[in-house]
Parts: structure tokens; C-alpha cells; sequence
């Protein structure tokens, strides 16, 4: 298809055009971009460093907290900027760009969080066998896959969203280059784009989504045969941060891309986009580390490091 777009810059048009909103805003998303960071970056590291957590769960959330990372940045930083200087225009290729790797990273999650509910399963439902299920080998599959998948699904999104002509206006109802507000914008036919966009974003959600659920119902069943308080205890708490992240994952993301363009309004989108965008890779490591007590032991061993490494500087 010939790219006839006449658009060689979009302006998104942003959350709110209220400006009494736009120095509380911006101090909100710089400070939940900070502990993102800080919070994703922190915990690969702690990961690296605590040979305690070099086990297949923790090699999975090392992933999320990546693809966490790449994805927010992928968006916040021209959000803050935006409430900062006033910029709103983005570039036709920064546009493509922001909407590739938003969309590489977030369909990764999707598969990374079913790989992580399988991993879950192994633990639960035949512990015995956990070591030689989840080698080194399959968590390495598992990882690369859903890389692999959510690049190809990025790649044939972006090929098509770009393909259309934006011939009427370059004024994006949005935050972001996401594709419904980029579909709504074309002047050109996107029956095509709507099949093409509901059909990647089915597989993305909902194939992981049933992995995951029937994971979960297999786990549920494990843990009513459980004799002792004690295990069901275990095995809930095992799983307890994985399903929190999924709810909030799943439930936002179903929401934005699987209703028909009509269907949507944009002011209800963005609400739900700073979910998925910005809040959900924020809450990641908090959620796991504030359950999980190998994490919390092993950030108190490396504070406890770092203070007797100040201790003896002194």
C-alpha cells in the first residue's frame, strides 16, 4: 500500500487543557515515572545480586520489570514534558516509533504473565517435579517467545496503522500514539485495520489470559486437596501477587482494544490508558516485593550490605 498521508507531525492533545492542572500533573507522573524506575530497576538488580532469587519465578518478574520499564518510558517521559513546556507535537516517525515500542512491550507482558501463571502451576500442582519442568532452558523459552510474540504483533500493528492516509487532520485525541485514537484520526477505510487490531489483540489477551486461567483453576483445585492450613496458606500467597497483577493488567487492557471504534470515547480511554501505561508498571515491584518474603528478606541483606559497607568507609 502507498503512504499518501499528508501529516508530517501529529499534537496530541493530552490529558487536560485546564492549566491550573498542569504543574500538579506534572509533579504526579514525573514522581510515579521516578518510582517506576526505581522500583523495576531496583528489583533486577536485587535480583542480580541475591543468588537466593536467582530462581525461575524471580527470572520471569526480572522480565516483567524490564518490559515494565521499556514500555513506560516508551510514553511517560513526553507526557511530563509535555505538561512542562507546553510541546505537544510529535514527529510522524517519533509517532510510529512510541507506538511500536509501547505495543512490542505491553504484548509481552501479557505472555510474560502467562508463563509466569504456568510457572506457578509447576510449583503448586507437582512440586516434586518443579526442577526438571522449569529448567533453565524452558524458562529461557518462554521469556524469548514472548518477546518474539509481542514484536511481530507490534510490527504488523504499526505497518498497518501507517499505511493509512491522515489527510484531515493531525490533531490525536490522546496522550500518546495509540492505535484507536490514530484509527479514528484516518480518512481512509479502517474496516480492515478494526479486524486486524481485534484479532492481534484477542490472541495477545486472550490466550494468555486462558493459560492463565486455567492455571489458576488447576492451583484452586491443588489447594483444596491441600490437608494442612498451613500449605493452602503457602500456596495462596504464592500466588497472590501474580493475580493481583494480572486483575489490573486484564481488566484495562480488555476494556481499551476489544470494543469497536465506535464504541469508544476517547476521554474514558485516556482514563484507562494512564492504567495500563503509567500506574500498572509503578505497582509491579510493589506488589511483589511487599508479598513476597524472599524479596523483602533480600533487600534488607543488601541494606544491611550497603550500611556496614558505609560503616567501615567511616
Amino acid at each position: 500500500m502507498e503512504n499518501i498521508s499528508e501529516v508530517t507531525e501529529f499534537i496530541l492533545v493530552g490529558l487536560t487543557d485546564a492549566l491550573e492542572m498542569q504543574v500538579p500533573l506534572f509533579i504526579i507522573f514525573t514522581l510515579i515515572y521516578f518510582i517506576t524506575l526505581v522500583g523495576n530497576m531496583g528489583m533486577i538488580m536485587l535480583i542480580l545480586l541475591d543468588s537466593r532469587l536467582h530462581t525461575p519465578m524471580y527470572f520471569f518478574l526480572s522480565n516483567l520489570s524490564l518490559v515494565d520499564c521499556v514500555y513506560a518510558s516508551a510514553v511517560t517521559p513526553k507526557v511530563i514534558v509535555g505538561f512542562l513546556t507546553g510541546d505537544k507535537i510529535i514527529s510522524y516517525n517519533a509517532c510510529a516509533a512510541q507506538m511500536f515500542f509501547f505495543a512490542a512491550f505491553a504484548t509481552s507482558e501479557s505472555f510474560l504473565l502467562a508463563s509466569m501463571a504456568f510457572d506457578r502451576h509447576a510449583a503448586v500442582c507437582k512440586p516434586l517435579h518443579y526442577t526438571t519442568t522449569m529448567t533453565s532452558t524452558v524458562c529461557a523459552l518462554l521469556v524469548t517467545g514472548s518477546y518474539i510474540c509481542g514484536l511481530l504483533q507490534s510490527s504488523i500493528h504499526v505497518a498497518f496503522t501507517f499505511c493509512l492516509c491522515f489527510c484531515h487532520s493531525n490533531v490525536v485525541n490522546h496522550f500518546f500514539c495509540d492505535i484507536p485514537p490514530l484509527l479514528a484520526l484516518s480518512c481512509s477505510d479502517i474496516h480492515t485495520n478494526e479486524i486486524v487490531l481485534f484479532t492481534l489483540a484477542a490472541f495477545g489477551i486472550f490466550f494468555p489470559l486462558l493459560v492463565i486461567l486455567n492455571s489458576y483453576l488447576l492451583i484452586f483445585i491443588a489447594i483444596l486437596r491441600m490437608h494442612t492450613t498451613e500449605g493452602q496458606k503457602k500456596a495462596f500467597s504464592i500466588c497472590a501477587s501474580h493475580l493481583t497483577t494480572v486483575s489490573i493488567f486484564y481488566g484495562t487492557t480488555i476494556f481499551m482494544y476489544l470494543q469497536p471504534s465506535s464504541s469508544h470515547s476517547m476521554d474514558t480511554d485516556k482514563t484507562a490508558s494512564v492504567f495500563y501505561t503509567m500506574v500498572i508498571p509503578m505497582l509491579n515491584p510493589l506488589v511483589y516485593s511487599l508479598r513476597n518474603k524472599e524479596a523483602k528478606s533480600a533487600f534488607k541483606k543488601v541494606i544491611g550490605k550497603a550500611n556496614s559497607s558505609l560503616g567501615l568507609a567511616y
